[in-house]
């Protein structure tokens, strides 16, 4: 029996900043019930993440931690700039800032959310697109409505 590759999402922000689009599609994998690790680019980005996802709303809690604290293999949710399996044996990967994938075959999906006003991000996640598919990974592209609906593009 094999197993489905990794599917990867990207998502084009223009109109949210990872700071409220990141929260939002959190929100949606723990009621999907999975758990999720959020990998950032740098140790520098994992502290800042981890004040705003307690600050984000008055009316949501998103259980978490930084990867390494005692009890973070009990969390829903992880931070961590490490290119290792999660310690929450999470489904959901999210990239956010560059980070790096790595071995994808532990997580079910990886959203990769990328600055749409940054040229190289831009160029960046085109390349990435690329790679992924290269390596058999069912790859989707999610755009923000004016609205601020997502839509899967086809």
């Amino acid at each position: 029996m094999s197993v489905a590759p990794c599917e990867v999402w990207f998502y084009h922000l223009e109109r949210t900043g990872v700071d409220r689009a990141l929260p939002q599609l959190l929100e949606k994998t723990l009621a999907r019930g999975w758990r999720a690790l959020v990998r950032t680019a740098s140790p520098e980005g994992a502290g800042p993440l981890d004040e705003q996802l307690w600050t984000y709303a008055d009316d949501s809690f998103l259980p978490h931690a930084l990867e390494g604290d005692a009890l973070s293999p009990r969390q829903p949710i992880l931070l961590s700039e490490a290119v290792a399996p999660a310690a929450n044996k999470a489904q959901a990967l999210f990239l956010i800032d560059g980070a790096e994938a790595g071995d994808l075959s532990a997580f079910e999906r990886c959203v990769l959310l990328f600055d749409g006003g940054d040229e190289a991000a831009l160029n960046a996640a085109r390349t990435r697109w690329a790679q992924f598919k290269a390596d058999g990974h069912p790859v989707s592209y999610w755009k923000q409505s004016p609205d601020g609906a997502w839509g899967k593009q086809v």
